[in-house]
């Protein structure tokens, strides 16, 4: 008898248990469903404007007391294109930043973008659409600057972002440079030898499986993959050359500066912190005071499961891990 009522009651809490999870997600869900109309004025999901054209953020007055309006954008942690912004699916760090420069592009009252870089770059492809998002910005109009301040790296595709900058600023104990290209992949026939595991791979041609981690490396699949890299630097470094004025590559060897060192080779313009930052965006404007906004996202459900995402990084780390052309700084 006893057994059967431990049965019975172990049975009772599982039950109350499950009940408990199921209305705990359904309330999240309802949450997160009004903060999303909230967020958008009352508007319903149903958008009423190309959201990816015009993106509509909340603005906050973040510094300064002036009349010139100038936005601050952070473009921190690695240049990573996540999801696109569904109901369920987080906007990464790449559509972030360039739904905020839209934003500041479309507001005829934002003169100058204060971008605050921590990164040590990413994607090539993100890499350049950032950059070229800033350019537009710039090209716009003629008036409208473009500063980069550095707070601890700026690397690789996070410098190549840093070249649509008018000036180029790093605080003292931050790390810039790292021009180069970054192609990595696994490789364990050695090690599926040893425990007995076979590759089956079925392909239209001899050159599909470019680099498959279950058979010997072909130097003939390592020189096509070369003239890729091979691209993507002459990229990289063709901007650089162009936006910093050098002559030559000897700088540009894939190596990390120290501020110090970057403004002595003329990779940086200026060792400073925010308020240098902010001095240098006014008096590119010829302004005494700047007022400097910045953007929040909108807080609805993809915010709430962003938040969870971010902690994880599974996501990211499985994208950083997967074959592909990197300007990264990844020690």
């Amino acid at each position: 008898m006893s057994g059967r009522r431990g049965k019975s009651t172990l049975g009772l809490w599982i039950t109350v248990a499950m009940l408990a999870f199921f209305l705990l997600m359904s309330g999240a869900v309802n949450l997160g469903l009004l903060a999303g109309m909230s967020a958008g004025g009352g508007e319903s999901l149903t958008a009423k404007y190309p959201v990816d054209q015009e993106p509509r953020l909340r603005e906050r007055w973040s510094y300064g007391y002036g009349e010139t309006k100038v936005a601050r954008i952070p473009l921190m942690g690695p240049i990573m294109r996540g999801g696109q912004g569904g109901l369920f699916e987080a906007a990464g760090m790449v559509e972030s930043v360039l739904a905020q420069i839209r934003t500041a592009q479309n507001d005829g009252d934002v003169e100058a973008i204060i971008l605050e870089v921590d990164s040590p770059g990413g994607a090539v492809t993100a890499s350049d659409e950032l950059y070229m998002a800033l350019r537009r910005f710039r090209e716009s109009t003629p008036e409208r600057k473009v500063v980069i301040f550095v707070r601890d790296m700026a690397a690789s595709g996070a410098y190549y972002v840093a070249m649509a900058g008018d000036r180029l600023i790093a605080e003292p104990t931050s790390i810039v440079g790292s021009v180069g290209v970054l192609f990595q992949s696994l490789n364990v026939r050695g090690l599926s030898e040893k425990i007995g595991v076979e590759d089956v791979t079925i392909t239209s041609g001899r050159h599909k499986d470019l680099l498959n981690p279950f058979r010997e490396v072909q130097e003939e699949d390592v020189e096509i993959l070369q003239k890729l890299v091979d691209d993507a630097y002459r990229r990289f470094a063709g901007i650089v050359m162009e936006a910093r004025g050098f002559e030559n590559l000897d700088l540009l060897d894939g190596r990390v500066f120290p501020a110090r060192t970057a403004k002595e080779n003329g990779l940086i313009d200026e060792i400073g912190y925010w308020e240098h930052a902010v001095n240098a965006a006014a008096g590119l404007l010829g302004a005494e005071e700047l007022y400097v906004v910045r953007y929040e996202m909108p807080r609805g459900l993809a915010a709430l499961f962003g938040r969870m995402e971010s902690r994880l990084g599974i996501d990211r780390l499985a994208r950083i891990s997967s074959p592909r052309l990197y300007y990264l700084w990844n020690p």
